[in-house]
Formats: C-alpha cells, structure tokens, sequence
C-alpha cells in the first residue's frame, strides 16, 4: 500500500526516507510546503531508525503531535516491524511501551481529523501491532470507517476489507456494502493487487453471477500485470480456494505465473501455495518438482524454529527417506524452541509423513502440553487428531485435551466447530458420552449440511459401538440423535434447489448411515435437480456417481451429453473425472466411444494420464497414441519424479493403476509389444498381503471337493501369470471330468483361513494341461464387484474376466446374491449349483 509520488527536489534525503515509511498522502501535502513551513516533529522521525527511536520522538513531543504525526508515527512503527523476520519482531515491545498508549489515546481522539487514507491506513496499521479488535481505538475506526465507505478509494477500500477479515467480520455488514461497491466498480478496478485483495475479502458473500465476473476481470489483469508479483495469483487461488470453485483455465494461468517465480519464493510461500493447490485437489507435476527443488536449496539456510516449520510443512511430504531423516534430526534439535503453533504444524506434518521417530514425537507432545492453553478450539482438535494418528501414548495429556474438547464444544455456537470437534471427541476412548455433549450436538444439528450430519453420524456409531450398555440396547439418548439426523438429512435433500451447493456437499460422503439412509433419496434429488448439470459441475456429478458405485442411467446419460456439448469448455484435467463412471460402473451410453477419442486427444500431467489410460483400459479401450506415450522410457522417468512430490496414498495408487494398465496391455494388446515390467513390484505387494480366504470362500472350497470327486481337484488362491489370483482353479479333462493336482501343489487352510501352499509360495507352477483339457477359474463376486444399486457388474470384474479367458481360462463366476438366495439354502442346492457352473457353463 506504498505511493510514491515525486517530491520537490529541496526535500531532504530524511525526508525520502520518512515518505518511504508512511507514503499517506497528508504527508506527502505537508513535504511540498516551504522551507517556512518546515515541521520539526516530522522532520525527527524521518531520520529514525528503529522503533525505540520513535517511541523516544513521540514521548518528546507529546503536547506537539497532530494528527499527522501520529499517523505517521504509527505507520513507521509497523515500516519496521514488517521488515524484520518473523522471530526478530518487537510487537510485544511496542503494545506494552507507554509512548505507544500515547499515540493510540491521540489517535483515538483525532479520528475524525483524519483523512479517508490515513484513517483505513491507521486501522491496518493498529491491527498489525496486535491491537485487539475489541479495543476501543479499532472499534472507533471501524465505525467511521463504515461511515465513509463510499467514497473510500479502491486502494482504500481493498485495505479495509483486509481489516474486517483480520477482524472476522466477513459477513459484516460492512463486508456486504464493500461487495456491491466493488460489483459496481469492477469495469474500472486495473491494479490486479487491489482486485484479488478484495476478491479474498469478500469471497464468502459473492454470487455466482459476481464469482464469474471476478474470474474474468482477474483472468484479464494477470495478461496485463508484472508477473514478478506473484502474490496476485497466490491470492486468486486462494479465492478460488475459499469459494470452492476449482475453475482451471484461472488455476493454469496462476501456475504458470508462479511457477516462474518458484526460484524466488521462501519456503513459506511455498508452503502457502502448496496448502491451497491440495485443498482444492490441484496437483501441477511441473510446479512439485520446481518447488521440491528450491526447498531443497533452502534446507541448509532454514536453521530457526519460524523459517523451519515452513520449510518442514512444505518438504517433508514430498521428501524422500534420507531427506525425511534429516529433517526429523533438525526438528529434534528445535523442538524446544518450537512455539504453540510451530509445535501444531510439525506435529500435523509428522502424521501426514507416518513419522515413526518416538523421540520427537515425544517432544512435539510435550510442547503441545505446555501449551493446551494457547490453542483455539479448532486448533485443539487438530493437535489432538494428529497425536491419535501419531499413535502417541499418553492417558494423562489425552485426558487433558478430552475435558478441553468437552468444554470447548459446550460453549460453541458454530456448527462447523461443533462438528470437528464431536468427530475428535469420537476418536477418543471414552466409557460414556455427557449429555451435554449430546444435547450440543442435537441443537445444532438442524443448521448442519450433508457433510456435517454424516460426521455426526460416524461419531454416533463410534460412542454406540463404545458405550458398555449398548451390549443389551441401544441407548435412548443414541436413538433420539440418529432419529434427528435422518429427519434433518432427508429435510436438507427435499429442499435442495441448486445443484452445485448439493455437490459441494456430498463431496465427501460416505460411510454406512450416508448408503443405509441417503444414498437412494440423494439420487432423486439429483434428477430432480437434473436441468442443472452443466460443464461446469459434470466432473463433480461424475466423481459423486463413481465413489458411490451407485448406476443411475438419466444421469449418467446427461453427463454423457453435457460432456459432449461442451468438451472444449471442459479443462483437460477433469476429463479424467468426467469418463470415470462410464468405466468403472460398465455403461456405455450413446456416443461414449465419441467422447472418449475426444478426451484421449488432450494433454495431461503424467500421473492424469495413467489414470486415464487405466480408466479407457477397464472399458476395453487401447489407443495406439496413448499406450505409445505412456509406456515412452521419458515418460516413465518423468512419471517417477512426479510420484516422489505427490502424497504417499495418491503414490501408491497411481504405482498400482501403472501395474495393472502394464498387465492390461500386455495382454489385450501383445502386437504393441510392451514389456511386463513389473514381476518385482507385484512380489512385494504379494509378500504384504495376510493370504487369508473368507468363511465363503472356505464353504466353496469344501463343496468344490465334493462336487470334482475330491479336494485335490480344486487348487485354492492360485497366483496366475501377471499376478491375477484366482479363487479356486480346477481342470476338466476332454471328458470334462476333473484332473487330480499332486499334493505338492495344493494349499492347506488353516483354522483361522490362512493359506499355505506345499512347495510353491507363489503358485507359478503351471504345469501343462492333458490334451484337449481345460483349465476353469471360480472366481466369487462380493458385493464390490457389482453397482451398488443393481445385479450390474462394474467394469474391472468385466476386464479381470476378460484377461483370464487371454490367459486360457473358461471363467465361472459366483455372484454373491446367487450363492447366498433362499434358493440355495441347503448343501445339494450349493452343489448342484457348482455343478451346472463347472460343468454346463449355465
């Protein structure tokens, strides 16, 4: 918020310095009087150099200082805090100083005195030295503040919303009136710092009439601004980021700009950015690896406990194991320096990178005991769920930070915090829950969203399956909550009216009440709400649709359509999303190969692209272009840099869709001539897994014996080539009568379900068949195998049949509705059953 207007060429170098301190246009006016007008005061802290030289001028000339004094005194006060490092600040130096009690009683009773610039420029000055907002000097401010909105400058006016926000007033109504006035002045609004800081400001009242205008104005300036300012697209991403709207031709254009910048940038705004790219599921390949890189650089000059925290937060999840090490040694040597809230984020950062050092967990806990008085009540639950993840022992400090959840969650009147909280306070071993608590939850429960309601619905299950009473019935003061949630959930679907609200909401439902309760009235909701699908919220509806297994036909066939109509509209990036359905759930509506050859002619990230690829593999689509560029030696080296930024989960999930794409085209398309790649990688997922069959599979198995004449016709868990393991395996000879294993080669099953094999631990004994026999793989479908809704069987059990039958296998599948029907509710039933499949192939 400097200016920098030119100045007569009589002024003197003191007085430079001073303009470049306070830059208020009163000053400015004063500085071109002439030399008869010379002002001593001014003229004194123009040529300090630090806060108690100020201090010293201010308590010289107490009966001398005029309202611009003391907005200039103020303003400099804060010139040298701001630049300093964080852990070499004064504020407490300053607030407690009684020279500084002088200046906040003059300013107080000069409000009026003071021009629309110096007065929003006090405030934000004011705020910045840790004034409360209570105090009297900031709340005489707001109010004249209020008073003159309309004509404020829009330098001004972005600064004041700056000042509502530090201030929580978001949804003041000053906040309001600083939206229409910017929703009437944006056409004139050209400086990109003024626009995106009221943007931010104001990001929690906009439409979505105004939310478009915004992202257009923005999109213009950052063609026009100097992209070495970088903090203009940190904060449109961060508007993006609060209104939840991931519009990514806006986010591109962001990260190519501070993507540029990244050789700059301290591992603070690094970690900045970072926290608002994961927060709206943002992930740019190029910009991880940029940002890795200068962390990197950085490690060496982040020795204290400030700049360290934030180079922690923003490393350590993307650091490999020797980096990991390293930064948990110097964490260590820290940990007694580390503050409240340095102690929260490195403790958060430990359970996001699955620290297993006990030692510095240790510490980080004992900082965090020392400080349970700091915290806010969010702040609690966040320590509190980060230390059960840590696994950290401790019954006397998670004692401690229950009462304080209980206390906090008592006294709340936000149902977001009352939700957090309830969902920490459920991780936490406790015998009974207080009907406080319980009556807290149910008072708010009516304000809550889908969201809200099904963490609430998960804490219960959680206090019910713990209450020792529950044993014999279910507890009234359960009932009466989950008959509350049922009835404002079912309340909150029949009053749904806007699509895009509904999606943010169920974002990320799951879990048994959400399918027990919602799922089938959330469908209705969503055709009812249907005219409303556009290419704006297609991807969200696809990937509602995908994680809830759930086939809906109109749907799916409007996403189709939409997705069609609008594929030029639709970011590259959420094409991925917008196919997905259509493979996993195994519908193909009219035109889906159409959209599909459209998709695959975009570019993506190269981990999008695996996904991708995996997903048109599960739907039986192989083109030459894609496979050609995946399985490239270039693309699989810079896949691998990209998979050391991205978090451990996604990591793996990624490596696996890699293996099984591997596998897919390896046997669907042999005449692309990729190699199998991956014989190492599936032993050691083999060497994870508990190799324990079900009760189901163990019945099977018996009846198996008795339908092929003998338990050693039919071979348990067998491990195929490619690594697909098959249920059960038997071979019927020419006359279709089962062949005998050797003993060698057969698995036993223990008590417990564990299964071991003879000899071979790998089951890659694929001894050749008689002449003129067949191999038969039963294979038994749960529930996971079907759409969640219908008998409809979902795309990779389509393609695991598909690649058996390749690997010369005729393919019997048990659906899990068919062997447990009232039809076959006795053991010949099961038999005979098994022998129609085996034998006949009905």
């Amino acid at each position: 918020y400097k200016r920098t207007p030119s100045v007569s060429a009589g002024v003197s170098m003191s007085m430079f310095r001073l303009r470049a301190v306070t830059g208020s246009r009163y000053l400015r006016r004063f500085l071109h009087g002439g030399a008869a007008n010379r002002d001593h005061v001014l003229e004194q802290l123009g040529i300090c150099s630090g806060e108690d030289q100020v201090l010293e001028v201010v308590g010289k000339n107490k009966a001398k200082l005029t309202v611009n004094h003391v907005g200039c005194a103020i303003g400099m006060l804060w010139h040298f805090q701001k630049e300093k490092p964080q852990m070499l600040r004064t504020v407490e130096f300053i607030k407690s100083h009684p020279e500084f009690l002088t200046l906040r009683v003059l300013a107080e009773n000069k409000i009026e005195l003071m021009d629309d610039v110096m007065l929003v420029d006090m405030l934000y000055n004011v705020l910045r030295l840790n004034v409360e907002p209570s105090d009297s000097l900031a709340q005489q401010l707001v109010s004249e503040a209020w008073l003159r909105l309309y004509r404020f400058p829009m330098a001004s006016l972005s600064k004041f919303a700056v000042c509502l926000s530090d201030q929580h007033l978001q949804h003041s109504p000053p906040m309001g009136q600083i939206t229409d006035i910017l929703n009437q002045k944006l056409s004139s609004i050209d400086d990109a710092r003024i626009l995106t800081t009221l943007m931010v400001s104001v990001s929690s009242l906009v439409s979505p009439h105004l939310r478009d205008k915004l992202i257009n104005k923005a999109d213009h300036l950052l063609d026009t601004m100097d992209p070495s300012h970088y903090n203009n697209p940190r904060r449109m991403v961060q508007f993006l980021r609060n209104i939840k709207y991931s519009y990514r031709p806006l986010l591109e254009k962001c990260n190519h700009i501070l993507l540029r910048n990244v050789p700059h940038l301290n591992a603070e705004n690094i970690s900045i950015i970072m926290g608002l790219y994961q927060s709206i599921q943002f992930n740019n390949c190029d910009f991880c690896l940029a940002a890795k890189q200068r962390l990197m650089e950085l490690v060496d000059s982040s020795a204290d406990p400030f700049s360290f925290t934030k180079l922690f937060v923003a490393l350590g999840p993307m650091a490999g194991e020797d980096t990991k090490e390293r930064l948990e040694s110097t964490a260590l040597l820290l940990a007694e320096d580390f503050n409240a809230h340095q102690a929260l984020a490195v403790a958060e950062t430990l359970e996001e990178i699955q620290c297993r050092n006990l030692n510095l967990i240790q510490k980080i806990a004992s900082v965090v005991h020392k400080n349970l008085h700091v915290y806010k009540p969010m702040e609690i639950a966040r320590i509190t769920q980060a230390l059960i993840l840590l696994h950290y022992q401790s019954p006397e400090l998670f004692t401690k930070l229950r009462n304080i959840l209980v206390q906090f969650l008592l006294n709340s009147v936000y149902p977001y915090e009352v939700t957090m909280l309830t969902r920490v306070l459920s991780m936490l071993p406790s015998p009974r829950l207080d009907e406080g608590v319980v009556s807290r939850v149910e008072a708010v429960l009516p304000q809550c969203n889908l969201n809200d309601l099904n963490t609430f619905a998960m804490a219960v299950a959680k206090w019910v399956r713990n209450d020792p009473s529950y044993r014999h019935s279910t507890p009234s003061k359960y009932v009466r909550l989950l008959q509350t949630l049922n009835r404002c959930g079912h309340e909150r679907l029949r009053k749904a009216d806007r699509l895009d609200l509904m999606l943010e909401e169920l974002k990320y439902m799951s879990g048994e009440w959400f399918e027990e309760m919602l799922l089938e009235e959330t469908m209705v909701t969503l055709q009812r709400l249907e005219d409303q699908i556009s290419w704006t919220n297609v991807p969200e509806m696809a990937l509602f649709l995908t994680r809830t297994n759930h086939l809906c036909t109109p749907l799916m066939d409007r996403i189709a359509s939409v997705a069609m109509e609008n594929i030029n509209k639709i970011h590259y990036s959420a094409t991925y999303a917008t196919l997905l359905p259509f493979a996993v759930l195994n519908y193909d509506p009219p035109g889906v190969d159409e959209l599909f050859d459209i998709c695959i002619q975009r570019s993506f990230d190269p981990h999008l692209l695996v996904l991708l690829a995996y997903a048109l593999a599960v739907a039986d689509c192989f083109p030459e272009d894609l496979v050609r560029e995946i399985f490239n030696v270039n693309f699989l080296a810079k896949l691998d840099s990209q998979l050391e930024t991205l978090p451990d989960a996604l990591n793996k999930r990624i490596r696996l869709r890699l293996m099984e794409l591997n596998r897919a085209v390896c046997l669907e398309c042999p005449e692309s001539q990729v190699p199998w790649f991956h014989e190492r990688y599936c032993l050691q997922l083999q060497k994870k897994r508990n190799g324990s069959i079900s009760p189901v599979q163990q019945q099977i198995h018996k009846m198996l014996g008795e339908v092929l004449g003998g338990i050693n016709c039919a071979r348990v868990a067998l491990l195929t080539t490619y690594f697909y393991t098959v249920d059960f395996e038997c071979v019927l000879d020419r006359h279709h009568q089962a062949v005998a294993y050797s003993e060698q080669s057969q698995l036993q099953i223990s008590e417990d379900g564990k299964v071991r094999w003879g000899s071979d631990s790998v089951g890659k004994d694929r001894s050749e068949v008689p002449p003129g026999a067949q191999r038969v793989a039963v294979d038994f479908l749960d529930s996971k195998s079907f759409c969640k809704n219908s008998r409809h069987m979902k795309g990779e059990a389509m393609m695991r049949k598909r690649h058996l039958e390749i690997l010369g296998y005729h393919v019997v599948q048990i659906p899990h509705f068919e062997w447990n029907s009232m039809e076959l509710s006795t053991q010949d039933a099961w038999k005979e059953y098994l022998r129609k499949k085996i034998f006949t192939g009905s």
